[in-house]
């Protein structure tokens, strides 16, 4: 049995070695039939191999090839702090510019907008006469901060009229706003709050219930009549741009009639025939709130309260406008305007207006936004 296994294993190593002998001559023949060419491709192979093999020995100077990476997507850090972007049909609260900490100071916004409504009828069963409307308002705003004290001039202007045939041509739209307001930062979004506010009209205002072919003896208001200053201090509570609430404890309120033929007793709240100006001394309390309802729409309310302290403290004045703004494009909007007021001392019923128009919108300042940019942020401030 050992005898057989032992010249197994001697004809294995005699086969073995046979092969061995047999693919080495094999290549030998092979490698002395190649042709020049074929020894000078394999020449250049072998030296491209030698410059990018590594010595696996000593890892000494390897050859290592340089990959380009492309990044998808990078965090910029920015130096200066960047405001986020006002919205357009807000006025701009101290919350916008006090949280910036660079040293941009400048502010400088205006909104102008051109509205327009129209109607024609032609063997309309139903009646109606031609008309047409336009609505012209501008809203501008240049304000200054320093360290913890911001300045803010407002002016705010609306004209409007519709021609309808057959009838004279009447104004929808008339008034002017020109306010100025200083504050100080005392932190956690409370400001110390002053300043003024004057309201009048352009153009004589007419009741054309009463007089629908009117001419200029048959006026109510003019401009200056009635014309109101206020004037206060007080604390403000800012805590974002979308909500501010203004607190006056002392604040005075000026009617002026500068009119003779209107200085009448009960009209405006004068109190006697030929009185040109009416002061009353008391609280003022404003609220502004903005509520984004869709992307471009927006509801933008503002509420004021004043109470006299010297005649009938329980009479608070009230004055509510609401504005629906819905912005199609950059140039095209449409506006819904509503407004509410009760006056005890100038009529003892509440009185209402609501507007509406789709026209033109232009601004200047902040909201225009860089030309050939990708990157949507916007800075406000001017130096």
């Amino acid at each position: 049995m050992n005898l057989i296994f032992y010249i197994c294993r001697e004809m294995k190593e005699i086969m073995k070695q046979g092969l061995l002998f047999i693919f080495g001559f094999y290549t030998f023949f092979a490698s002395a039939q190649r042709t020049p060419l074929q020894k000078e491709i394999d020449s250049i192979s072998q030296s491209r191999w030698n410059k990018t093999l590594p010595n696996l020995d000593s890892l000494a100077n390897p050859v290592i090839e340089k990959i380009e990476v492309v990044k998808e997507d990078t965090i910029i850090v920015r130096d200066e702090v960047i405001i986020p972007q006002i919205p357009e049909e807000i006025p701009i609260t101290p919350f916008n510019f006090l949280n910036s900490k660079g040293e941009k100071r400048w502010f400088f916004y205006g909104q102008n907008n051109l509205l327009f409504n129209q109607a024609a009828f032609s063997n309309w069963n139903s009646g109606g006469n031609n008309n047409m409307g336009v609505l012209g308002k501008i809203n501008y705003n240049l304000s200054y901060k320093r360290d913890r004290h911001f300045l803010e001039n407002l002016l705010q202007l609306g004209y409007g009229f519709v021609a309808t045939q057959g009838q004279s041509t009447r104004k929808t739209e008339d008034f002017i706003s020109i306010a100025t307001n200083y504050g100080y930062d005392l932190g956690r979004n409370y400001y110390l709050s002053t300043g003024y506010q004057f309201l009048s009209q352009f153009t004589p205002g007419y009741n054309y219930a009463l007089t629908p072919d009117p001419n200029y003896e048959d006026r109510v208001s003019k401009f200056m009549t009635p014309g109101y200053l206020n004037a206060g201090i007080g604390i403000s509570y800012n805590p974002n741009e979308n909500f501010q609430v203004i607190f006056r404890p002392a604040n005075g309120k000026f009617t002026f009639v500068l009119d003779p033929k209107l200085q009448l007793a009960g009209r405006y709240g004068l109190e006697r025939d030929g009185q040109s100006v009416r002061t009353e001394l008391g609280a003022m309390l404003n609220v502004l709130h903005r509520i984004k309802i869709y992307k471009d729409v927006n509801l933008v309310n503002q509420l004021n309260f004043f109470s006299n302290y010297v005649n009938h403290a329980e009479r608070v004045d009230i004055n509510y406008s609401g504005v629906l703004n819905m912005k199609f494009n950059k140039f095209i909007s449409a506006i819904i305007g509503v407004d509410v007021l009760y006056d005890h001392d100038q009529i003892k019923r509440t009185q209402m207006k609501q507007t509406l128009g789709i026209g033109f919108t232009y601004n200047l300042g902040s909201d225009v936004q860089p030309k050939n940019t990708n990157k949507k942020s916007i800075k406000p401030f001017v130096k």
